[in-house]
């Protein structure tokens, strides 16, 4: 979900009624993902979540976001799962599999599973981008994918009254 000047701005965004939300984030770039998950529990509480309905790991970095948001979703006990992560751009091609890698893996996911996984990965050139998107002139990646968890959540209540 975007909040470029050209994106939609969906709005209102659902209360959470009974929601239920885990979110992962790295540890990796942790100033970085610190900040993303700062706006998304800050989204959170705005739509009426309790501290108790959203539960917050962690893991060392942005591989391991794929294999730790399977394990919660085995748990069955979260209407949606919120990835946090940063991976900046190096000499090396490491960055190219590390994005590719991680986007695949929560795309998987979201294809196979009865809920969905949030995206919130920032992949960026540079730390300056990076600082940009977690709470600075870009606004916070971070809330918006807690925007994107209410509105999926929404969107399966309906889906199930179909």
């Amino acid at each position: 979900m975007s909040t470029q000047n050209n994106a939609p701005i969906l709005s209102p965004f659902p209360k959470a009624r009974d929601m239920r939300v885990a979110i992962v984030r790295t540890l990796w770039n942790s100033h970085i993902t610190e900040a993303l998950l700062k706006g998304a529990l800050d989204e959170f509480g705005h739509a009426g979540l309790a501290d108790d309905d959203v539960d917050v790991f962690e893991v060392p970095g942005a591989i391991e976001l794929t294999f730790a948001s399977s394990k919660l979703i085995e748990t069955g006990l979260y209407d949606a799962v919120v990835v946090l992560g940063c991976v900046i751009r190096g000499g090396t091609p490491h960055f190219d599999y590390v994005c590719q890698s991680v986007t695949q893996g929560i795309t998987h996911l979201n294809a196979e599973c009865d809920i969905p996984v949030i995206f919130g990965v920032l992949t960026v050139d540079c730390e300056q981008d990076a600082l940009d998107r977690a709470g600075g002139k870009d606004g916070n990646k971070g809330a918006e994918a807690a925007q994107a968890a209410l509105l999926m959540f929404d969107f399966c209540k309906k889906a199930e009254e179909l």
